[in-house]
């Protein structure tokens, strides 16, 4: 089975990309110095707001998730895990972890990427401001 969703957000002047272990797409509008997982504000979708099929799709443990991020010319590919634990139904945040920690924010686990590895010269874009594209697909045997 196989299920896609894509998220708009943008970048902030404050994106560090410096966290070890996640990173972050969030509705809010705002950021602060001490967000450093997240990468992305004013996104249209929270955790709960993804399709439905998706969420099916990601909530089997089998399940591969890949994201692409785009900003400013630059697309990183991202890849995770589902889990049956997910609950998907935070309103406003998006998370990927490198661990298998679940939240209601969690959309995927053991990732292959966290803030701080991503290239910076996408964090640079998304600095300056740049639409966010993220696109979800997932896939399960």
């Amino acid at each position: 089975m196989k299920a896609r969703d894509i998220v708009r957000a943008r970048g902030h002047p404050l994106v560090r990309g410096a966290h070890p272990t996640t990173f972050e797409v969030t509705r809010d509008e705002t950021l602060t110095a001490t967000g450093d997982c997240i990468i992305g504000i004013g996104a249209d979708k929270g955790a709960a707001d993804l399709d439905p099929g998706l969420k099916a799709v990601l909530r089997d443990g089998r399940a591969v998730l890949t994201t692409r991020l785009t900003a400013g010319g630059v697309t990183v590919e991202v890849r995770s895990r589902g889990s049956a634990a997910l609950t998907l139904d935070h309103p406003a945040d998006l998370v990927w972890r490198r661990s298998d920690f679940i939240s209601d924010r969690t959309v995927g686990i053991r990732s292959d990427h966290t803030a701080a590895t991503l290239p910076r010269e996408f964090i640079e874009a998304l600095r300056r401001g740049e639409d966010l594209v993220v696109e979800l697909e997932a896939e399960s045997p």
